[in-house]
């Protein structure tokens, strides 16, 4: 039967959907139990979170759900331009993002604080809160990091954005590995190489890692129903992961405006482009990502930086309702989104895959 697969009896559910965790603060505890209460898995990312919040947030979807969950992480990077970044080239992104501070009388902000959350302290919150599943995106933790986790039983996933990246994931005995297709909303989780050098379309992505590793793969990017579920699953993929989908519920902690992007009867637009956070991500197309389409890198500062540098710009500017200047995360969907409760979007998925793949599932 179609909902049985490697992916789901590593990671004990019943269907092969998984819900994408979504980083800042994006995720919802609500939309984490809902997805795995209905029979796949919901995911919570953690970036954004100290210590003392993810034993809080794990001890929360445990009150809501005793079905398996994920907690997701941020490896830092072990080549970050954030360490040669210095005041000098601070100042020329100063001046090429002055035009848009002086255009809403805002001034420009100092030097943003370089730090980001201590990920080893992230570490042992999530060992401490015990989670099902832990997941890991920019990176393959240390061995070690690994053992503990093993250790307890948790069942360990990492994204990769090419074939390189999948082998690396397997080899560093990480249980099951995300192959994360361009389309893919959000950051670009790639590790290996500059993620510019690492965009391959899902479709062309999947059949490739399927060819390389022999670990479950979960395939991710571009994927909104359960036609596309059907189709990765028939390229070998054991789940697929969905994000844009699951944001766009009532469930989920974007903003009101957000969602009604991301649910416009319209086909979203979405770009590639680093003048948000610094890293690579893409999101609905709007004048600000227009206008850095071709610029040079020394005209943005690294993560976290420029997005701590360009927060009161952003803040003023959804206060202002003008949202060219605003950026809402968004995959590529394959299909208009429609769904906004998240148990309906899942029982459509379900139901679809069924439907296609001509087989009910198996209980």
């Amino acid at each position: 039967m179609w909902n049985r697969t490697k992916a789901t009896e590593l990671l004990q559910i019943k269907y092969p959907i998984i819900q994408g965790p979504f980083g800042g603060k994006f995720s919802s505890v609500k939309l984490v139990a809902t997805v795995s209460n209905a029979g796949g898995m919901g995911s919570f990312g953690l970036n954004a979170y100290d210590a003392a919040e993810i034993v809080e947030i794990a001890r929360e979807i445990k009150k809501l759900t005793s079905k398996p969950y994920a907690l997701n992480l941020w490896v830092p990077l072990k080549e970050d331009p954030i360490d040669s970044f210095d005041e000098l080239a601070f100042e020329k992104v100063k001046k090429t993002f002055k035009p848009y501070f002086d255009r809403v009388g805002l001034p420009l902000p100092k030097m943003p604080d370089t730090k980001t959350g201590d990920f080893d302290q992230q570490v042992e919150a999530v060992l401490k809160s015990n989670p099902p599943v832990a997941s890991f995106i920019f990176g393959i933790p240390a061995r070690e990091i690994i053992s503990e986790f093993k250790k307890q039983g948790i069942v360990t996933m990492a994204t990769a954005t090419t074939v390189e990246e999948a082998h690396r994931i397997e080899e560093a005995a990480i249980d099951i590995v995300i192959a994360s297709g361009q389309e893919a909303g959000g950051h670009r989780a790639s590790f290996l190489k500059p993620a510019e050098e690492s965009l391959h379309p899902t479709s062309s992505l999947i059949p490739q890692v399927v060819n390389t590793v022999h670990i479950p793969i979960i395939a991710a990017g571009g994927i909104s129903n359960g036609l596309d579920i059907a189709r990765v699953l028939k390229m070998g993929a054991s789940a697929a992961q969905l994000g844009t989908a699951f944001l766009a519920t009532n469930e989920s902690a974007a903003s009101h405006i957000h969602k009604s992007k991301l649910l416009a009867r319209e086909p979203i637009k979405t770009d590639l482009t680093k003048v948000y956070t610094g890293r690579l991500a893409r999101a609905i197309s709007n004048k600000l990502s227009d206008d850095f389409k071709r610029s040079s890198n020394e005209s943005i500062a690294p993560y976290p930086i420029q997005s701590n540098f360009l927060s009161t710009l952003m803040k003023n500017a959804h206060d202002r309702q003008d949202y060219d200047y605003v950026a809402f995360w968004s995959g590529q969907p394959s299909t208009l989104l429609t769904h906004q409760s998240a148990s309906e979007l899942f029982d459509s998925l379900k139901n679809d895959v069924t439907e296609t793949l001509g087989h009910e599932a198996k209980t």
